[in-house]
């Protein structure tokens, strides 16, 4: 099994056609632009210290929030909708911090393969639940590693992986291949191996039967035919693969976090709960009340910390589907 393995529609897409078989526009000189701006931006990163780096990360921020006004608007209603007690000021300021979490965490993982190493990764990550973590990752049976947009979650795998614990992760191909390729190389240097989230259904059948350890973010927008459950106050659409992989496999939930501790480069890692089939618990009861645990765990993960929570996302969109009665069904 080979786990950067692309789907059809992936692979066709990168060929220059589509599923089905139309031709594709293709942009290679404008993605190879981007990857070369991207790889001149790592380098400079890398040449300066880390606090520097924190420091061009506000200003940065200032730009992208005052006065670019990125996502505004977006980022606004939903910080408004969640924090209603603050004021237009207040959510000024946490959109502020909330793009300096966000450039911050990309200059982290430009400097974290060459600071952070198998021998000294304890000086880096603080550990909470250890013992919990551990004795999970090390059971025979499948382990379901859940998270969301929140702290620095790349670094989440990144950290595991320095562990001595491998790790499927499923995501999204980016749409330029070059970016992809890169990003995935950081992704995988330690034991992560990334998945796309087309065509790998197999795979992850295959890895649950195996007895290994999948991770997945599950604050990700499914469409009207997702589960709709209560997210910070409002209904949202959640994949419902995520509560079926435990539900199917028997393999145990932990929903995880990895957050900035503070200082650039520094972290917290630990679980804010786990749901193990094997205990019969209320939450493993079915698709819908095991999704609303994950979404209210990660809820009250984000309240600690929610300057580094994505909240560029449109994570609540639209409505659940009005289900037509049997009796219109009949009549029409």
């Amino acid at each position: 099994m080979c786990p950067t393995h692309r789907g059809p529609e992936q692979a066709a897409t990168l060929c220059g056609y589509d599923d089905k078989g139309r031709g594709v526009r293709k942009k290679p000189l404008t993605d190879w632009l981007v990857y070369l701006l991207l790889r001149v931006v790592v380098c400079l990163a890398q040449s300066v210290r880390i606090e520097t780096c924190h420091a061009m990360s506000r200003m940065l921020a200032v730009l992208a929030n005052d006065i670019l006004r990125v996502r505004r608007r977006v980022v606004d209603d939903n910080l408004a909708a969640v924090f209603p007690e603050l004021s237009a000021t207040e959510r000024i300021l946490l959109a502020r911090r909330m793009w300096e979490h966000l450039l911050l965490m990309g200059f982290e993982i430009f400097h974290a393969p060459r600071k952070i190493h198998r021998t000294n990764y304890r000086r880096y990550v603080r550990l909470e639940r250890r013992r919990e973590i551990v004795r999970y990752l090390l059971d025979p049976r499948p382990v379901l590693l859940v998270s969301g947009h929140f702290g620095n979650f790349e670094m989440g795998g990144f950290i595991t992986g320095l562990m001595g614990f491998r790790t499927f992760t499923v995501a999204r191909p980016l749409d330029n291949p070059l970016l992809d390729s890169y990003i995935n190389r950081f992704r995988s240097a330690n034991g992560q191996y990334i998945l796309s989230n087309r065509g790998s259904s197999n795979q992850i059948d295959q890895i649950l039967a195996n007895g290994e350890t999948l991770s997945l973010l599950g604050d990700q927008h499914a469409g009207p035919k997702g589960c709709w459950v209560d997210f910070f106050g409002r209904l949202a659409s959640c994949h419902k693969a995520i509560a079926l992989f435990t539900l199917t496999s028997g393999a145990p939930l932990l929903l995880g976090y990895c957050r900035r501790d503070g200082k650039p480069l520094r972290f917290e890692q630990s679980v804010v709960g786990i749901v193990d089939p094997r205990d019969s618990g209320e939450e493993a009861g079915g698709v819908k009340p095991l999704t609303q645990w994950y979404n209210r765990a990660l809820e009250k993960t984000v309240r600690v910390a929610p300057e580094q929570y994505w909240w560029l996302h449109r994570r609540w969109k639209g409505t659940p589907p009005t289900r037509k009665s049997r009796s219109n069904k009949v009549a029409a």
